[in-house]
């Protein structure tokens, strides 16, 4: 093969497939409504510390990304050749803190893809399945929620006191860590009850040598 027959029609017509203007559009509109159901699931079901309207709305770009990407790819075969290529030298360095949002990146990317691929159908029914899935999980609560209690004393005297405190107010409790320096003592409690948490906070501040309590909500990740 020379290079005259590169650029000759009928080899340019064996490497590129045909699509239609609006088989394009149907694929990227479905792709589209699909996008905008994930962002209002995420806003809604949205559970963590600060919510990034930012990070909801790069999940509607990445599935029209996706999408567009398996529609060249799937029409052209050096372009899916040259992608393979392309993406094999990205990295992603971005830190993700909710393991949820990993999961709703994926979405993202395989609803752009299985829709890229024509599969509209199965898009739009696992979206359905994944969406019910995740309301269903999301309105189920925990009958007792873990809390961390951070308790700073002086003295053992104070230390004494407080672990009374504890075994009178709570049906169970685990240290999580204690710290100690030249000046006090740090106590890091893990803590279930449904009683007032509020009122076991206030005894111990009532404690001699106590110096500071801190109650703070715990969802099971914890660093010492």
């Amino acid at each position: 093969m020379t290079i005259k027959d590169i650029f000759k029609n009928d080899f340019i017509e064996q490497t590129t497939g045909a699509i239609s203007s609006l088989e394009m559009f149907l694929t990227l509109g479905i792709a589209l409504l699909i996008a905008i159901g994930i962002f209002f699931v995420y806003r809604r079901n949205f559970q963590g510390v600060m919510y990034s309207k930012t990070f909801n709305i790069s999940l509607v770009i990445l599935t029209l990304i996706s999408a567009t990407i398996i529609i060249g790819v799937t029409n052209n075969i050096v372009l899916s050749l040259g992608m393979v290529g392309a993406l094999s030298i990205v990295r992603f360095r971005t830190s993700i803190k909710d393991p949820i949002d990993v999961v709703y990146m994926f979405w993202a990317i395989g609803t752009g893809i299985i829709t890229g691929a024509g599969l509209y159908v199965l898009s739009i029914v696992s979206f359905a399945f994944i969406t019910i899935t995740l309301f269903l999980f999301n309105s189920i609560e925990m009958a007792i929620e873990p809390y961390l209690l951070i308790v700073g004393y002086e003295n053992k005297e104070a230390e004494t006191e407080i672990f009374k405190v504890l075994d009178l107010a709570l049906d169970k409790y685990k240290i999580k860590s204690k710290t100690k320096t030249r000046q006090q003592y740090e106590l890091t409690v893990e803590l279930r009850t449904k009683s007032d948490k509020s009122t076991v906070v206030n005894e111990i501040d009532l404690i001699q040598g106590v110096t500071n309590t801190a109650l703070l909500s715990y969802d099971g990740d914890y660093a010492a």
